[in-house]
């Protein structure tokens, strides 16, 4: 076999020269590759007597550790060496101010429900809230929605799927959150006053108008509740939440839930193109309402003889519009970081009973 003093100096000798690890790579792979020299005499050790391949294999494996030490030590002085030369000709400023991490805001429509909640419970309304997917007596039966009514088609409900041979009536992703209120009246009794916020579901697509939205519907049930309890509540409502005193006015409507029934309009006027809520001689229609129907109360559990109240619903993503200047609701739920730091709303931005915030 070749001396392997000679072959130990040849190697240590060319580590020592190396200039990259480029270099010290193939001598890796010339000394301790598959075919490098010293795997080969490795090879070799099969045709010897046992006394020569003790001796030879114990040098062999002397050899292959000193150049293997001497490798790593080579590029753990590279290393070092161009950290060094990095850290001569680059520098930090460590008495520079840190860089702001950006943060997440709050959902307009997150905001707006959170202003309009804390409205209504200054005027003693408590939160009350329900399944989203809903029976078909909770969601249409129990509000005295008959079988033709058109909300109870398919071109306007979500409806859920049964099981062949279940005749059952299908639930429904629930098209408004009056459910909450039969829950409740039929839970809690009467007297009562609850708002229910949350997301309800009809099947229609364009700007205004999307296939899940937000809504807050209210309910107020006593002895000697009326009309004119419904406009005032309305009216310190519309008030609290834009800032600026704001006059209501009420058109005859139709609901199956409510007689009489109202769809209500808030003061306006379009100036330069400009919203203006609370001035002017223009009129927006806003939510419907009404005095609770004698059927609902009743299957509700409330007797109809000694209690009467008033209900109302309105869309919380359309307030946010009127409120902020959104002109287009499809942009609610597109998740554009852009459109979210624009109309988003920092975390210390808490609203407040007298109208939240005023961008």
């Amino acid at each position: 076999m070749a001396d392997l003093d000679a072959l130990k100096t040849k190697y240590l000798d060319g580590i020592a020269a190396a200039s990259d690890e480029a270099a010290l790579e193939e001598l890796r792979l010339a000394a301790l590759g598959k075919k490098g020299e010293i795997s080969l005499m490795m090879r070799e050790l099969g045709k010897m007597t046992p006394e020569e391949r003790t001796s030879t294999g114990a040098a062999l494996n002397r050899l292959k550790d000193d150049i293997d030490t001497a490798l790593r030590a080579a590029k753990t002085a590279m290393a070092d060496a161009a950290l060094n030369a990095r850290l001569a000709t680059e520098w930090l400023d460590v008495t520079l101010p840190g860089r702001p991490l950006r943060q997440g805001s709050i959902h307009p429509v997150s905001q707006v429900m959170e202003e309009v909640t804390a409205i209504f419970a200054d005027m003693g309304f408590a939160v009350a809230e329900g399944p989203q997917v809903e029976s078909d007596w909770f969601n249409f039966d129990a509000l005295n929605i008959p079988p033709e009514h058109p909300a109870r088609q398919e071109h306007d409900t979500f409806f859920m799927n049964r099981a062949e041979g279940d005749d059952r009536p299908p639930h429904v992703l629930r098209t408004h959150t009056s459910p909450v209120q039969i829950r409740s009246m039929t839970e809690q009794g009467a007297p009562i006053r609850v708002i229910a916020p949350g997301r309800v579901y009809r099947m229609d697509m364009d700007q205004t108008h999307t296939p899940m939205f937000h809504q807050i519907e209210g309910l107020a049930i006593g002895k000697d509740i009326s009309m004119a309890n419904l406009k005032w509540v309305l009216e310190e409502f519309f008030t609290a939440f834009f800032g600026i005193k704001v006059k209501t006015r009420f058109r005859a409507s139709h609901f199956p839930f409510t007689e009489p029934s109202a769809e209500v309009d808030i003061q306006c006027s379009w100036i330069d193109g400009q919203l203006r809520i609370g001035e002017g001689d223009g009129w927006m229609e806003v939510l419907g309402s009404g005095m609770v129907h004698p059927k609902v109360l009743k299957a509700a559990g409330v007797d109809p003889e000694e209690y009467q109240g008033f209900a109302f619903g309105m869309g919380i993503d359309r307030l946010a519009m009127l409120k902020y200047g959104i002109p287009d609701l499809r942009a609610f739920f597109e998740s554009d970081l852009r459109w979210l730091r624009h109309y988003g709303f920092a975390a210390l931005d808490m609203p407040t009973v007298h109208g939240g915030l005023n961008k």
